[in-house]
């Protein structure tokens, strides 16, 4: 997570990366486990300053969510571009001095075009290659709760209280 404060580790320039550091006080099996004994920490007066959650063994998920057919490329094009053309339609019947209805239809009819050839290209594209939609993650397969050393052992003893 960032800092709204800005960065703390001033001697290694801003924006690098660099890796973890502390000592380990609690492994959890999923992000929320991890976060909530921080907030356990926080909720107990601990400067979680000290306090970084690293996840371990990274991996890239990619979830197909439909497979993909040229009657649903068409489909989400045309409602896409429909709302992309009743949003311009609409800016534009502000701005015009006759009825609301004209800019209206033009913005839809234009609006729906550009959506059907703004999806269709890109399929077309894939040559059947790549027939699903799908979403990406990064997860791990564990999150270790870090603590710098001059409050780790407070740190451990406090989350051995926790009851997750």
């Amino acid at each position: 997570m960032t800092n709204p404060l800005g960065n703390t580790n001033r001697n290694r320039g801003p924006g690098l990366p660099t890796p973890p550091s502390g000592w380990p006080v609690g492994s959890y099996p999923t992000y929320a486990e991890a976060q909530k004994a921080v907030d356990y920490l926080a909720d107990n007066q601990f400067p979680v300053q000290n306090v970084t959650i690293v996840g371990v063994d990274l991996m890239q998920v990619e979830r197909v969510l439909y497979r993909l057919t040229w009657g649903k490329v068409i489909g989400g094009g045309m409602v896409s571009g429909a709302w992309l053309g009743l949003f311009l339609g609409l800016l534009l019947s502000l701005f015009t001095t006759g009825g609301a209805v004209g800019p209206l239809i033009v913005g839809l009819v234009g609006g729906v075009i550009f959506g059907v050839i703004s999806t269709s290209i890109p399929y077309a594209a894939t040559r059947g290659q790549r027939d699903f939609a799908s979403t990406m993650q990064l997860v791990a397969g564990r999150y270790d709760v870090l603590c710098e050393p001059k409050a780790a052992e407070q740190a451990r003893d406090m989350l051995a209280r926790l009851a997750i």
